[in-house]
């Protein structure tokens, strides 16, 4: 039998999905954060060139980063990529250099789209929002559709390892090892957790799912007989979860104005009695996918590691 568990992290209380809504047009509580996911300094979005680009950032020392520290000499570069310049479905306009009919609202949510941080209320500076964690190093959106949260949703899947005979394999500390489904990457062939961009107005437990099945299952090549007889075998599985992580992520696309924000969720199946009758199959933005043993030594896309630190922490597994 699946065991899985739903806690849902509020600042105030817990509760359930149906009482939180998990919107993705909602306004949400700041998490609170266990010990090992405190706010620290973010790195990989001070990396020195920015993704899917050749542009280079304006270095940042770690000392410099927090915006209370004067740093009277940043310059960061500016930079938006010409495809949110085009203004996809999911970008906002130029506000900076175009005249918008109505003003975005920072801090709350226009319509459908969610402009409220994990983490609290933001500055907007100079008529924009503000990175929370501090400088980066360039200002604009890069390669982010919105201004300030940009939302997404990470399905940490899991199930225990195993051995020929079904007996659960032990890492180097005597405790059992868990395997997550992993994807690579399309854009940078980085390893990660299967996850996407909560679409405007939808609920991240949908988003989970959806991003688990385009990514990991390759369910939009599916026939629609095969891709029913998947979603009743995944029905069991993400039915409920246990919420991992909510709030910021340091991520490589981030900006002094547009910032990745994630609910990582994990979807664990004890016996593998659901996922031992659905293959993997890279799809839509993975080009490969496969299970892969937590462990402290990965090296994955953005926070991945330090979710995956506190799936091992919940299940009492090797790390």
């Amino acid at each position: 039998m699946l065991q899985l568990v739903i806690l849902f992290v509020s600042s105030i209380q817990e509760a359930t999905f149906e009482n939180r809504g998990f919107m993705g047009n909602k306004a949400t509580s700041v998490a609170r954060l266990s010990s090992a996911m405190k706010p620290k300094c973010h790195v990989k979005a001070r990396c020195e060139i920015y993704p899917r680009s050749e542009v280079k950032r304006f270095p940042v020392p770690d000392e410099k980063v927090p915006w209370t520290v004067s740093f009277p000499n940043y310059a960061p570069v500016d930079y938006t990529a010409a495809s949110i310049l085009k203004r996809p479905v999911y970008a906002d306009p130029d506000i900076r250099n175009e005249k918008v009919d109505k003003p975005l609202s920072f801090n709350g949510c226009d319509g459908k789209i969610n402009r409220v941080s994990h983490m609290g209320k933001y500055e907007v500076i100079d008529g924009v929002p503000r990175n929370p964690r501090g400088r980066t190093g360039l200002k604009g959106r890069g390669q982010l559709g919105r201004w300030g949260p940009n939302h997404a949703a990470d399905p940490i899947v899991t199930r225990w390892k195993r051995d020929d005979s079904g007996k659960a394999v032990q890492g180097p500390d005597s405790k059992p090892v868990l395997q997550f489904v992993s994807v690579q990457r399309r854009d940078n062939h980085q390893w990660a957790i299967p996850g996407g961009m909560v679409d405007a107005g939808e609920v991240v437990t949908a988003t989970v799912r959806r991003e688990f099945g385009e990514e990991a299952l390759n369910s939009l090549e599916m026939s629609p007989a095969e891709k029913k007889r998947v979603e009743k075998e995944l029905d069991e599985l993400f039915n409920s979860g246990h919420e991992v992580y909510r709030g910021y992520v340091d991520d490589p696309r981030n900006t002094d104005n547009a910032w990745m924000e994630t609910v990582a969720m994990n979807f664990h199946d004890e016996d593998s009695s659901c996922l031992g009758k659905i293959k993997l199959c890279a799809g839509d933005d993975a080009m490969n996918v496969q299970w892969m043993d937590l462990s402290g030594k990965l090296d994955l896309y953005a926070s991945h590691v330090e979710f995956l630190a506190e799936v091992a922490k919940r299940h009492n597994a090797s790390w």
